[in-house]
């Protein structure tokens, strides 16, 4: 949703990977098309390299959360392998999110969790009066995205992390984003043909 924290969590996660000896490192820039508020226009994107598999390289989309980019999520969202839902976690923007959450659904037909992974970034934990991990997990159930025990999909539920986006406060930006392409790497390589 908009105003949720997706650049600051790219940006986040492109210093800490510029910076810190992490697994991944940024390749090139980061491409921002924002508008002079700082807010999203279209997209972010950037692209991350791992360093123990070379040949495999993430490539980061945020899109604007406004109801009017309805579409360009549409297509951006075409070809993705794997989505790290943000939540704005503010109680009072409790129903917003689960506005977004069920467009998301509609534009992934099905696919979540079974075909791609979801991860949760409860965002803004910073902040005072906002939900945590047990408010979000109840939506996930109501909206059929989270899986009892003896389901198949149960090993593929998605994991929530509380996070800060901001760089001086930063909680569980790099640790969604790894567990995002560990999920990847373990769906992949199992269909991968044999060499």
């Amino acid at each position: 949703m908009s105003g949720s924290g997706k650049t600051t969590i790219v940006d986040t996660l492109y210093q800490l990977t510029q910076e810190q000896n992490k697994d991944v490192l940024p390749v090139g820039t980061l491409t921002k098309i924002e508008r002079a508020s700082g807010h999203t226009l279209y997209f972010d994107r950037g692209v991350f390299q791992s360093k123990k598999q070379k040949q495999v390289f993430y490539h980061i989309w945020t899109v604007a959360g406004q109801s009017s980019f309805s579409a360009l999520r549409e297509k951006v969202f075409l070809g993705t392998d794997g989505v790290i839902f943000v939540v704005d976690s503010q109680t009072k923007l409790f129903e917003d999110n689960i506005e977004s959450l069920k467009e998301l659904k509609n534009v992934a037909k099905g696919k979540l969790i079974k075909d791609i992974p979801l991860i949760i970034m409860l965002n803004k934990q910073d902040l005072t009066d906002v939900i945590g991990e047990a408010e979000f997990l109840q939506i996930l159930k109501e909206e059929q995205l989270w899986f009892e025990l003896g389901h198949d999909l149960h090993n593929y539920n998605p994991i929530i992390y509380e996070t800060c986006a901001l760089y001086k406060f930063r909680r569980n930006i790099y640790r969604s984003f790894t567990e995002c392409g560990r999920q990847l790497i373990n769906r992949i390589i199992p269909m991968a043909p044999d060499n």
